[in-house]
């Protein structure tokens, strides 16, 4: 790491060099409220919820855009709505419960009440009592509405933006990066099959530049080297779209045979067996040879394509040094019963406590304790160049580079 010159206030990229990441950025408290305006509050498509969520009307359920509490409901008319959780009369975060049905929603506080797609429809005592208070002649209910959000719902996904000119969905993501997106949502119906929820006390940024670092998986994971999920000897590449926004990692399950870079690894453990194998037993249901599509959506979502385990991994930002990640595992409702079972077997790779996901939430973890004392540092990122072209290997930080490409024009850094 190098040392970079102290800004007070009014804090600037260090250079031209995307391959220098200041360290102010993970902890700055005026950074993070400046993402919360500019990355999650602008014209981008942020993940909310499946729409298997919400099959039916009435339903809801509470979700996040950055760390701003929302609620996704399905309407009568079978369309999906998003509005703020924040009352327009004080501001109460009036929805609680993570999920259910209604056919309304109402304040606690004064009672307001808000419709499904968070228009407010009523107002206690509202002309007054006995001629006695209540709001003024001009006071209008369409006026006073929760805010909301536009809404587009792809293949059972639905994204929100609070910017209501922002570029049809399709185009954000770009034809290469809708490729991915449409191999897993290709239409058919989805299932949910659980949730994990998990608080690592790190910077968002963090989690989101570690699906974008096949560099990292190739060294630090034992389960995935020894077993031959993710490691040196596999068909590998890290694609992104044109702005470096979004991007997908790609790996195709090497053959058993070991070469010697693998075996020389020193995470490479060749004594490690499974009690049961069919943790790691693929079935192949995707066109092509590829195993493993990690894709990363700018700017709160993940989704992981791990051998036959499917899951949303999205990200909400809890202060500069801390953000829930919120699991969601679902398959497809036309699943045979042994697929199903298989999916969820496969899922204990992943989550809290999972054989391979526990290694990023510790090392995050101790990222972020050496990054916060010292914010005038900055980071190398140099790991295959300094440029933004996609790569057909893993041992690269191109992933990383193209994200601060794009996050440095939306911060105006």
């Amino acid at each position: 790491m190098s040392e970079s010159p102290a800004q007070s206030e009014g804090r600037r990229w260090p250079g031209k060099d995307i391959s220098a990441v200041p360290l102010w950025i993970y902890s700055d408290p005026d950074i993070y409220q400046q993402e919360q305006a500019k990355v999650f509050g602008g014209a981008n498509w942020n993940y909310v919820a499946l729409s298997a969520e919400i099959p039916n009307a009435g339903d809801y359920v509470r979700s996040n855009v950055g760390d701003k509490s929302v609620v996704v409901t399905r309407g009568a008319d079978g369309a999906a709505s998003v509005f703020v959780n924040r009352c327009a009369h004080r501001a109460a975060a009036f929805v609680k419960n993570d999920h259910g049905n209604a056919n309304s929603f109402m304040c606690p506080y004064h009672q307001w009440t808000y419709n499904l797609k968070g228009d407010l429809t009523a107002v206690p005592f509202r002309r007054g009592y006995k001629g006695q208070g209540g709001m003024g002649a001009d006071f209008k209910l369409e006026e006073h509405g929760a805010q909301q959000l536009k809404v587009h719902e792809r293949h059972g996904v639905i994204f929100a933006a609070f910017d209501q000119d922002v570029e049809p969905f399709e185009d954000y993501l770009g034809p290469n990066m809708l490729g991915y997106f449409d191999r897993v949502f290709d239409g058919r119906k989805l299932e949910v099959l659980g949730y994990m929820r998990q608080r690592i006390d790190s910077n968002w940024k963090l989690m989101f530049e570690n699906l974008k670092d096949p560099y990292h998986a190739s060294v630090l994971h034992v389960f995935l080297i020894t077993f031959g999920l993710f490691r040196l000897d596999q068909e590998s590449a890290v694609e992104m779209d044109a702005t470096g926004r979004h991007g997908a990692l790609i790996s195709r399950r090497g053959a058993q045979a070991l070469n010697n870079a693998t075996q020389q690894m020193t995470n490479f453990k060749s004594d490690f067996k499974l009690k049961d194998p069919r943790l790691i037993d693929v079935q192949r249901e995707f066109p092509g040879d590829v195993t493993v599509v990690m894709q990363t959506i700018w700017p709160n979502v993940i989704v992981q394509q791990q051998s036959n385990t499917l899951a949303m991994r999205h990200i909400v930002p809890r202060g500069p040094g801390a953000f829930d990640l919120n699991w969601t595992f679902f398959g497809y409702a036309d699943d045979t019963p042994e697929l199903r079972e298989r999916r969820i077997r496969q899922a204990n790779l992943m989550g809290p406590a999972g054989l391979v996901s526990v290694d990023d939430s510790e090392i995050l973890s101790m990222s972020q304790q050496g990054i916060t004392p010292y914010p005038e540092v900055d980071a190398c990122v140099e790991m295959g160049g300094k440029g933004t072209e996609d790569t057909p290997h893993m041992i690269t930080e191109a992933g990383i580079r193209g994200f601060y490409n794009h996050y440095i024009k939306v911060m105006g850094l």
